[in-house]
């Protein structure tokens, strides 16, 4: 009977120990897509698909910066809409092509989200962390704004 016990109670841990890592890798992928580090790819995508480009720059050593990957970015209904209407690139200011972008960008503080049009011109910023919400009205906001042509 103890024997009976032990190998259930075995087979319970061996199955917890595949689906723990399952889940979290399936929680993990949801979020805003983001092209890492290339601005250039952000703009051939941009120019070839006629979608403004939405830059996430950050530091990695930023805790704001975190809360807005593992909150904001990781939020269903920000994510479809980002993911819908933009290209998305996140930037680390401090690698790369980073330090170049960010004096070009005139970045002063971290996180700092832009919004580009195709061209690559600068149509909006904000700075901080930001709740979801708020970070789809600063989308739709620049959206809006788009000249018809």
């Amino acid at each position: 009977m103890i024997t009976l016990i032990h190998n259930n109670i075995s087979r319970v841990i061996l199955l917890l120990l595949f689906v723990i890592p399952v889940s979290c890798q399936s929680q993990s992928k949801g979020g805003i897509n983001f092209i890492e580090n290339s601005w250039g790819e952000a703009l051939k995508q941009a120019k070839k698909q006629n979608k403004y480009i939405f830059v996430d720059a950050y530091a990695v050593w930023c805790g704001p910066c975190k809360m807005l990957k593992r909150i904001t970015f990781k939020d269903k209904d920000a994510s479809e809409f980002y993911n819908k209407n933009f290209i998305n690139v996140a930037m680390d200011m401090e690698r790369g092509d980073g330090p170049i972008l960010g004096s070009q960008w005139q970045i002063t503080a971290y996180p700092t989200l832009l919004i580009f049009d195709p061209q690559g011109n600068l149509v909006s910023s904000s700075r901080g962390f930001i709740p979801s919400g708020t970070l789809i009205r600063f989308g739709k906001s620049a959206l809006s704004n788009r000249k018809k042509i």
